[in-house]
């Protein structure tokens, strides 16, 4: 079965062609950036050659999935022969509010819901959807299947949920925790209880998504309890550019002295802040530790704050979960950053984790242990793919039909 992965922004896509054999093959992978813009860029590459770029206008999403069609076709830079190989297509859907417990298949219901969760998603669903409806018109009758960022945390119990908020709130807007990075979270945890030999239904797992967005994740028996992201990504987590949890009156004291749009504080938190707000340098990992080599004290607080936030969630969550027999890195930040993970896990010897510096020491974008032998709580990185786990649930739900 060839999967055909799309991962619809406002004005990008991303897309993934895999064989889902007995082993998944990657046939290419590629970005459309700008759409409705001037200039709309494709960017294809085909595995195994020189990547193809192609500058024209792309007023939509359907001319933008037109030309990632044109390019997997191609004579010279094409992976198939013909556009009836794509045998699925499988979507990111970043909401699916209590809809979704699981990917689904796409359905006029499910395309319904989806729409349902848009004033939620306001940024990503209306783009997702998109993407739905422009592949239902380029290719009719393809199956579909959308694979959704919270449907993993739906298992979460009720007291982890909600917010203490009037019981109204939840019942009539459906103000509550989702949280996000499932599809990653879920990935990696049973990616790594492979690697070990575990069965995950047995094991309490902490899960650390760190990038640019980061989120921790607590996984007891392969099901998600407790996460840090909420109604929407900022809470939780220190990030980028994202204040992570916050004392609200704080923001309202401010966006009352400051005479704040309620735009202007959505863009105060989400895209001012965090990493980038308190260093006032770069929202990178990269940027802020060379400079604070350099010594930079803005630069050094930031990384401080950040590894502060993650060691605490841990410790919270290995509360949560009432033990804890592994810790796993994962994300931009979480596979490559040898120093950020020692900040954060160096001193787990408390609850059983035995760091090993020497073999973390510069470690980048490769799956490893990073405890010692003897440590009683394991502690891995975990590179994940989240356009794997789509083509896998879209090959689950479409051959089950």
């Amino acid at each position: 079965m060839n999967v055909l992965v799309l991962n619809c922004g406002s004005s990008s896509l991303k897309y993934q062609i895999l064989n889902m054999g007995e082993e998944a093959t990657l046939l290419a992978s590629g970005l459309v950036e700008r759409i409705g813009l001037e200039n709309g860029i494709l960017t294809h590459k085909p595995e195994g050659k020189d990547k193809v770029k192609k500058v024209q206008d792309i007023p939509n999403h359907s001319v933008g999935i037109n030309l990632v069609l044109a390019a997997l076709v191609d004579a010279d830079h094409g992976v198939i022969s013909d556009i009836k190989e794509i045998n699925s297509a499988g979507h990111r859907v970043a909401h699916g509010g209590e809809y979704f417990q699981d990917s689904a298949f796409i359905t006029e219901e499910a395309k319904a819901n989806i729409k349902a969760c848009c004033e939620l998603a306001p940024l990503h669903n209306p783009a997702n959807l998109e993407g739905i409806l422009a592949i239902e018109k380029l290719l009719p009758g393809l199956p579909q299947v959308a694979v959704f960022d919270t449907s993993f945390h739906q298992t979460l119990p009720k007291e982890a949920f909600m917010y203490g908020l009037p019981y109204d709130c939840y019942e009539t807007l459906k103000v509550r925790k989702y949280g996000f990075h499932g599809t990653s979270h879920k990935f990696v945890a049973h990616k790594a209880c492979e690697m070990l030999g575990w069965n995950i239904e047995d094991k309490k797992i902490v899960s650390c998504h760190l990038g640019n967005g980061a989120s921790v994740c607590a996984i007891d028996g392969g099901k998600s309890i407790e996460t840090s992201m909420g109604f929407t990504p900022n809470e939780g987590l220190l990030m980028g550019t994202r204040t992570g949890n916050l004392d609200l009156g704080a923001l309202l004291y401010i966006a009352e002295k400051n005479e704040l749009s309620i735009q202007e504080t959505n863009n105060l938190i989400n895209k001012e802040s965090g990493l980038a707000g308190i260093s006032g340098i770069s929202s990178d990992m990269r940027d802020l530790e060379d400079a604070a080599a350099e010594g930079n004290e803005r630069a050094q607080l930031a990384l401080d704050m950040f590894a502060y936030r993650v060691k605490r969630f841990v410790g919270s969550y290995t509360a949560s979960l009432g033990g804890v027999d592994l810790v796993l890195f994962t994300g931009g930040i979480g596979e490559n950053d040898s120093v950020s993970r020692e900040k954060i896990a160096g001193k787990f010897g408390y609850f059983g984790l035995d760091f090993d510096f020497e073999k973390n020491k510069g470690l980048r974008g490769k799956d490893a242990i990073i405890s010692t032998e003897d440590s009683k709580v394991k502690c891995m990185i975990v590179t994940t793919n989240e356009e794997l786990v789509i083509a896998k649930d879209t090959q689950r739900i479409v051959s089950a039909l």
